[in-house]
């Protein structure tokens, strides 16, 4: 009986814990910085893995370094599967300014939703300081 009480009183302490861990927001960033296809088919799979059963979740893919090619007009492999996602309003696609200087690429080179950002790594940064999570895009 004294095993029992002291279950239930456990129970009611910690379930004030329990419901709010189980209520928080579903926000995740992806770190993409290669321009290997593989690695942009690996986040364009989680992304229609998460986003579409967590409709309510927050979901960004920020390119830096060579991660943009899956973003550009005319060389991406998936730009179609990229626009889909996109039409999303909580899937968004930010690139990285510096990234973009360093590789000669412009604005218009880019497809048309793609957001572009000071610094790729301190906007990362950022969305870890903002509780979102984090997943580095690797295959």
């Amino acid at each position: 009986m004294m095993k029992n009480n002291f279950f239930i009183a456990a129970l009611l302490m910690f379930s004030p814990v329990l419901l709010s861990a189980q209520q928080k927001d579903y926000k995740v960033v992806f770190d993409l910085t290669s321009k290997d296809t593989l690695d942009q088919r690996a986040v364009i799979r989680w992304l229609n893995e998460i986003a579409i059963p967590h409709p309510d979740g927050k979901f960004e893919v920020v390119m830096y370094g060579q991660g943009f090619n899956l973003v550009l007009k005319d060389k991406s492999v998936y730009r179609d599967a990229v626009t889909k996602l996109a039409d999303n309003k909580n899937v968004s696609f930010i690139v990285c300014a510096v990234a973009m200087k360093n590789n000669h690429v412009e604005k218009e080179d880019l497809l048309p939703f793609v957001q572009i950002v000071p610094d790729g790594i301190y906007e990362i940064i950022s969305k870890q300081k903002e509780d979102w999570g984090y997943i580095k895009v690797v295959h």
